[in-house]
């Protein structure tokens, strides 16, 4: 039983032992192809290069293995705008319109009611313009400071002298009506 045991393993070494001591030669040769590069989503620029100009320019993109997708948009500038709009006024000898103008940003609403200089009001300057505000505070921009201060304050509800009756005869009634509806 040995002897076949040792007579199969030196059986098995010889196989591959000389199977290592023969040489094969075999050439593989193989080309990859890539004529095609992978889609990409490039965000577009958005240039704006004129200093007359008040807007600002934001772009974004996204791509997955499918689909991509790119945009990009101008966001207008609400206080250059203003500022620019405030100086034409100005520079044709519209003062008046061009301080109503800058009037429309609380901050400047804020400052000028703090030095007691009001902003005009329909045409009305200094006090008169001051009056106007305070009977017309909901046209104060929205975030001023001074808005809160011109808000007249809620009235406390007197009570009644006069006690509330209930007649529960009139509440089994209507009680009743509803059900008979339902």
């Amino acid at each position: 039983m040995l002897s076949r045991i040792l007579y199969i393993g030196l059986l098995l070494l010889c196989a591959t032992a000389g199977g290592a001591l023969s040489a094969d030669s075999n050439t593989v040769s193989s080309t990859v192809v890539t004529d095609k590069a992978p889609p990409t989503a490039s965000a577009p620029s958005i240039v704006i290069n004129n200093s007359d100009i008040c807007k600002t320019g934001a772009s974004a993109a996204i791509q997955t293995q499918i689909l991509g997708i790119a945009s990009g948009i101008a966001i207008p500038d609400l206080n250059c705008e203003r500022l620019k709009l405030s100086r034409s006024l100005y520079a044709m000898g519209m003062k008046v319109a061009a301080v109503s103008t800058l009037c429309q940003d609380p901050r400047v609403f804020d400052a000028m009611a703090m030095s007691n200089t009001f902003c005009p009001f329909m045409g009305k300057i200094g006090g008169d313009a001051q009056i106007e505000w305070k009977e017309n505070f909901n046209l104060i921009p929205e975030g001023s400071l001074i808005r809160d201060l011109y808000k007249p304050k809620p009235m406390k509800r007197k009570k009644s002298e006069t006690p509330i009756e209930v007649d529960p005869k009139k509440g089994i009634i209507g009680l009743l009506l509803m059900l008979l509806i339902l």
